[in-house]
């Protein structure tokens, strides 16, 4: 595929303050670009942000950043995806929030909302990948579980529950790892942004969770996760080995298949 977008959405609550945000990630033959723009989860904002930058090309894939599951309804359980991520691998790199508490079951509903939004307004293409969750290329990504799984010592980076996802964009991008991997899965390309402009918090979520729809569009990606959804992270080749040993325990403790790997595809 010479070219192509994916889209990436980091999803917030509020209605009064700009916590939401899209990034559309584009690539040609020749070089790779993105656009970030910030919304405030109030329709008919959302609903126009959405359709505005998704139109007129077609979606390859788009992550968001809340829990989804096959159907969009409200999940209301602690999911093995929240496991997977949580079990030992708290200390180390965070967890993801519980679909079960009420600040889950909030985030679940205006991730459900986006969903909804962009596939009414945008051409996503089907999926194609191993664990789908619908008829079309939908995913969930997290951003700080999916960072945290390239570092070689998150420890070191004494990153706080706050600042954890900052603290691990600023280290990947200052090590080179981001670009690494975005030239892993689009190589041949020159990278028309500058990584260090990426400085907002909300921007910062919205574009990872557009190289995990990267991730996804390619074919190279682990997912965790059962019929409750699936939460998408990078390659296995860029999981560091000391988080890839406590995923595959983790995963020797679920009753069913709860760790997935893909292979890549040539883009």
């Amino acid at each position: 595929m010479a070219e192509g977008s994916v889209i990436g959405i980091d999803v917030g609550c509020s209605p009064t303050r700009r916590s939401s945000a899209i990034c559309r990630l584009d690539w040609s033959a020749s070089t790779i670009s993105w656009e970030i723009v910030r919304f405030r989860a109030v329709e008919p904002e959302r609903e126009n942000v959405i359709a505005w930058v998704t139109a007129g090309r077609p979606i390859v894939a788009a992550a968001f950043d809340g829990p989804i599951r096959r159907g969009f309804d409200i999940i209301g359980r602690y999911r093995t995806a929240e496991r997977m991520l949580t079990r030992r691998l708290r200390p180390l790199i965070g967890k993801p929030g519980q679909s079960s508490a009420p600040v889950g079951r909030l985030l679940n509903h205006h991730a459900n909302e986006c969903v909804r939004h962009l596939v009414t307004h945008s051409d996503l293409q089907r999926a194609l990948h191993g664990v789908p969750i619908d008829d079309k290329a939908v995913v969930e990504a997290f951003p700080s579980s999916f960072l945290g799984m390239m570092i070689e010592d998150p420890a070191r980076l004494a990153a706080r529950r706050g600042d954890r996802s900052d603290t691990f964009f600023q280290h990947l991008a200052n090590v080179g790892i981001l670009r690494s991997l975005i030239e892993h899965s689009i190589p041949g390309r020159q990278i028309a942004n500058d990584l260090s402009r990426i400085v907002n918090h909300d921007d910062r979520a919205a574009f990872i969770c557009a190289l995990t729809a990267l991730c996804v569009a390619t074919g190279a990606f682990v997912a965790v996760g059962d019929d409750d959804g699936w939460i998408v992270l990078p390659p296995r080749s860029f999981i560091q080995p000391a988080q890839w040993a406590l995923l595959e325990l983790n995963a020797g403790e679920e009753p069913g298949v709860a760790l997935h790997i893909a292979e890549p595809v040539e883009l």
